[in-house]
């Protein structure tokens, strides 16, 4: 049975007043996460805004993904969109070495207003410039990989509103037909999700500090000063 862990919760404005309260401590399961932390402030005041949409989520005083972990003492903080603030179309940004699924990013990115979704899989090819090629690496400065990231989303954010978008790049060894990098994007139509789409995965060749390697059979080459994403 695994350990419960006491987190301190904080709420403000309108789900300060649907709850009843400012603070509370909850009790969750160890590894759970700040959903799951919100879930159970559902089960206790049924009140509150249900929908995750209309609620951003803060660990620590630092904005988090609603799939982050929570530990033992962290003080988690609901809040509704703040008045006037900037939106933001971003809801997952991932640099990983595991094997990427264009589902993940399309389900992320789901709603009931989303109309239409653009899915780009960059795929890892058997040849780059004449060569052939066996396999490649990729990588990168995680930290500030994602902190791009979520600028682009803001770009997006910006230029369509109803947007949102998901971006997952793998780093380390990939084999040929393993996906890269996977970028979706949804709007309310099809025309704003394909062009939001298209200006994540540019902006993101072109601003995030990720590097290709390629195993060729005459060599190892770094591709860098254009394209370092493979299936595009």
């Amino acid at each position: 049975m695994k350990t419960a862990v006491a987190v301190r919760v904080r709420l403000f404005a309108r789900l300060r007043e649907q709850a009843g309260t400012d603070r509370e401590t909850v009790e969750v399961p160890r590894d759970a996460t700040v959903a799951d932390v919100y879930d159970a402030l559902l089960h206790r005041h049924p009140n509150l805004e249900s929908s995750r949409d209309a609620v951003r989520p803060a660990v620590n005083e630092e904005f988090a993904d609603w799939d982050a972990i929570v530990s033992q003492g962290d003080e988690v903080t609901f809040i509704p969109p703040v008045s006037g603030g900037a939106q933001t179309a971003g809801v997952m940004f991932e640099v990983t070495t595991e094997p990427l699924d264009p589902r993940r990013t399309e389900t992320a990115v789901s709603h009931a207003g989303a109309g239409a979704i653009c899915t780009f899989t960059g795929i890892v090819r058997d040849n780059s410039r004449g060569r052939s090629v066996t396999h490649l690496e990729y990588e990168a400065f995680e930290s500030m990989a994602v902190a791009q990231m979520k600028k682009i989303a803001e770009e997006i954010a910006a230029k369509w509103p109803d947007a949102r978008v998901a971006m997952l790049h793998r780093t380390g060894r990939l084999e040929i037909g393993e996906p890269s990098v996977v970028v979706s994007a949804s709007a309310p139509h099809r025309a704003e999700a394909i062009a939001a789409c298209k200006w994540g995965i540019d902006r993101l060749k072109e601003s995030v500090p990720i590097w290709k390697k390629e195993h060729a059979s005459d060599g190892t080459f770094w591709i860098e000063g254009d394209s370092a994403i493979s299936g595009s």
